[in-house]
């Protein structure tokens, strides 16, 4: 399913990824476009997973007070839980190859279902197989496109796919271990980019797999991913950047300038007037820390980390705000670090509720009022740092600092 954007990241539109054509425009390339040596690659666009949590990391000893705090995270908030490593990341920029090595349709046979096997033993011929029926099946012969290079996306290994991903569930944990049954296809999706301007790009259903073969229930029809489209590999939602959506995003350097910014005004807790200060990425999210700012996500108070005002009986993290009275989740804030998650450099005033992920006014309302696919049939607004749903009448609140007392 791929979901269409506007310029700003777009207001959703649902389309089915299950019926892609495949038809692409042919546009004829020249030699001299070609990145010469020593220079970068023109860039496509960037794929970036909206993010899920695992629950990880030790327990800091205000944590093992009265009421024990949420853990640490580590998820998809600018890197995968186990790093990113080769083909397994958690976002792919796509450029232009040295050689072009997308595909177009050639030949198309109609032939009934037994003679599909046979018709497809040519492991040098990509082709795809449509089932129309029990007894008539369509076979698409590929031949090779120098006009674009495309892009595979899928949780097989195999050389084929560019891009690995693995699934992740809403507010939960990646699916791990020998048990943890995916739902995401071996070959999930392809993606053809035109090799001239204006660089359009496409996404059909399914990659081909080793034997260069694709099998689908269903004829497809074209879908070109604009800024801010989000694909849904049914286990997994990924998000399209172009070049000039991400122009649009700030960069890690604006990021880390607003968190040096907002710890230079050395906000207090209201009640330990204890200074708090964002950690540094580099540190990594093993635990909060002493200085940690912890938020009451009712009403955007934030504090100091304390073991008091616990309402047992509405929950563990359900805590009273000293100030308004308000009971409601009380979590650690962590600055959004996925850069093309977000809108615009604004000042980081918001956090997500219940996740306490922090970004700027127009990238948290954003992401509150945009479902996210959940299932094959449902959509749920989620935050896009680390996947969990959305909770509250906004899904998101404004932060309230107190500043230094000096």
């Amino acid at each position: 399913m791929v979901l269409e954007g506007n310029p700003e990241v777009g207001s959703p539109r649902t389309s089915d990824l299950q019926h892609p054509e495949n038809q692409g425009s042919c546009v004829l390339s020249s030699p001299s476009e070609d990145a010469q040596p020593g220079q970068e690659p023109i860039k496509y666009g960037e794929l970036i997973v909206l993010g899920c949590c695992e629950e990880g990391g030790e327990e800091t000893e205000a944590q093992r007070g009265e009421v024990t705090g949420p853990r640490a995270h580590s998820c998809y908030n600018g890197c995968l839980a186990s790093g990113d490593k080769g083909r397994r990341r958690s976002r792919l920029a796509l450029s232009r190859r040295p050689h072009a090595n997308g595909v177009k349709p050639d030949v198309m046979h109609h032939i009934s279902t037994p003679l599909v096997s046979k018709a497809l033993s040519n492991r040098g011929q990509h082709s795809i197989s449509y089932t129309l029926s029990r007894s008539h099946s369509v076979i698409v012969e590929y031949t090779h496109d120098s006009d674009t290079d495309m892009f595979q996306i899928g949780r097989s290994t195999e050389n084929m796919i560019d891009f690995v991903v693995t699934d992740t569930s809403p507010g939960g944990g990646a699916a791990e271990g020998p048990c943890a049954q995916s739902t995401i296809s071996r070959y999930a999706c392809r993606i053809l980019c035109d090799r001239r301007p204006p660089y359009t790009t496409r996404i059909y259903a399914a990659g081909f797999d080793a034997s260069s073969n694709i099998f689908l229930g269903v004829e497809n029809e074209s879908n070109v991913l604009q800024d801010g489209s989000l694909i849904d590999l049914c286990g997994a939602t990924l998000l399209w950047r172009t070049p000039a959506g991400l122009l649009r995003a700030p960069t890690l350097k604006q990021l880390e300038a607003q968190r040096q910014e907002a710890n230079a005004a050395r906000p207090q807790c209201p009640v330990g007037l204890s200074t708090l200060a964002f950690p540094s990425p580099a540190r990594g999210r093993t635990a909060p820390d002493k200085q940690q700012p912890w938020v009451y996500v009712r009403c955007g108070h934030v504090h100091g980390y304390h073991g008091w005002g616990c309402r047992r009986k509405r929950g563990p993290q359900e805590r009273e705000c000293p100030l308004c009275r308000l009971v409601g989740p009380y979590v650690p804030l962590w600055l959004g670090q996925e850069a093309g998650l977000c809108l615009d450099p604004g000042p980081p005033s918001h956090a997500f509720a219940p996740c306490g992920h922090v970004c700027s006014e127009k990238t948290a309302r954003y992401w509150a009022q945009t479902p996210l696919p959940h299932g094959t049939h449902a959509f749920h607004a989620a935050c896009p740092f680390c996947g969990a749903w959305l909770t509250g009448e906004h899904g998101c609140v404004r932060l309230i600092f107190q500043g230094p007392l000096d």
